[in-house]
């Protein structure tokens, strides 16, 4: 039998790669317009920063990790999401010790362990931005206007931005009690996984995934009836820059999303397309976390994107991505004194730039021509006898039909033209 990859993860061919390079440009160069300088991380880190920093009562902790003992005995785990190590390696590097804020960006391979479906996997690719030293509700803005442009330059349409605010130390517990007196009554009737989120954490049983959860959290009180001054402040400010900026909001107080770590901003883009999934990324506020990972006492706000669940989106809206693999010109060849000539004259195409294929088959010339129209070359030329004696060879337009006849050293300039 066959070797097959495992269940969960997805090998990305060439006639699909150059999709997600494409996505990889767009996005690193919309965070350079926005001054965010790229972070790499390890693909592995110690469990204990995701329990520290992710949250010991996330579906991602308790049931999604990828968790190991190593050879040295230590509990390593495959990076789940790409924040918590993002803030590692700031507290690491001591960049909490410059000038601040200090702007990430990352794209990642994450892992979690999950039933995979379309645009969920168990190895997924995540871009994100992390924005550390500010509390300013400016920062906020700024990563959520860097996601919607990201979106909009993508040409994905009938997205909606939503935002909510999750409170923070001083009004949390507030709710927290309100929340937990409303849903005491039907406990029992609560799935087993919100039963234990009940004491923990019980914000998460709003946008819980069962449908019972979610009937009787339908009328359950919202964190925006309980939030501080401060953070009603913060939330009214958010929406003023978002304002500022033209960019489009709805409030929705069901968001909490699905990390401990976040405080005040919680955002979402959803797209709205009928038949599309969900949630295309989100993001939000975290003024605790690097402190809890164990550096200094400074905030921060990102948000995080699917890649895989990108692609999909870009299907659906019909989205099209110039395939830059496509061959500039394919050289075909009649007889053994030819191959060399072709073989030579690629060489120099490529040379100067010019994308060339030639026949490593020895095929006929039909099968040749076949192979070229297979890759979709734009130019073609055969070499035969006649073309080594004068120097002159025939350039055909693969797309229009158009030929001209050209010296052999002039075709670079041709193609270019």
């Amino acid at each position: 039998m066959a070797i097959k990859a495992p269940k969960g993860t997805k090998d990305t061919m060439p006639r699909d790669s150059y999709k997600v390079q494409y996505i990889e440009r767009e996005f690193s160069e919309l965070c350079r317009l926005y001054g965010f300088g790229e972070v790499r991380t390890p693909m592995f880190e110690s469990t204990e920063l995701f329990n520290r920093g992710v949250g010991e009562t996330t579906d991602i902790v308790q049931k999604e990790m990828y968790t190991f003992e190593d050879l040295g005995h230590r509990s390593i785990t495959l990076k789940p999401e790409g924040t918590s190590p993002a803030v590692r390696a700031f507290i690491e590097s001591h960049d909490y010790a410059e000038m601040q804020p200090t702007k990430y960006y990352y794209d990642t391979p994450c892992f979690r362990y999950e039933r995979p479906q379309a645009g969920r996997l168990r190895e997924f690719h995540q871009f994100g931005v992390e924005n550390f030293g500010t509390p300013d509700m400016m920062a906020d803005a700024e990563v959520i206007a860097l996601a919607s442009d990201f979106i909009k330059k993508i040409g994905i349409e009938d997205v909606e931005l939503r935002i909510n605010s999750v409170g923070c130390r001083e009004c949390r517990p507030v709710y927290r009690k309100a929340l937990q007196d409303y849903l005491r009554p039907y406990y029992e009737d609560l799935s087993d996984i919100s039963k234990d989120r009940f004491e923990a954490n019980p914000m998460r049983i709003i946008d819980s995934k069962d449908i019972t959860d979610q009937r009787i959290a339908k009328d359950a009180p919202y964190m925006l009836d309980y939030l501080c001054d401060d953070c009603k402040a913060a939330f009214e400010a958010l929406k003023t820059n978002l304002d500022a900026m033209g960019i489009s909001f709805v409030v929705d107080s069901r968001i909490v999303r699905g990390l401990d770590y976040y405080t005040k901003t919680a955002f979402e883009f959803v797209t709205t397309k009928i038949g599309a999934q969900g949630t295309i990324c989100g993001g939000g506020r975290y003024d605790h976390l690097v402190e809890e990972i164990g550096g200094p006492s400074i905030p921060g706000v990102g948000f995080g994107l699917g890649k895989e669940r990108l692609l999909i989106l870009m299907e659906q809206n019909d989205i099209v991505v110039d395939d830059p693999n496509v061959p500039d010109i394919s050289v075909s060849f009649i007889g053994d004194k030819a191959r060399l000539y072709a073989l030579d004259l690629v060489h120099k195409l490529r040379a100067g730039g010019v994308s060339a294929i030639i026949d490593t088959l020895n095929r006929n010339l039909k099968g040749q021509m076949k192979y070229a129209n297979k890759l979709n070359a734009r130019y073609s030329v055969v070499i035969g006898e006649n073309e080594i004696e004068k120097g002159i060879v025939t350039l055909k337009n693969m797309y229009s039909g158009e030929q001209k006849e050209i010296s052999a050293i002039d075709i670079t300039k041709e193609i270019e033209k």
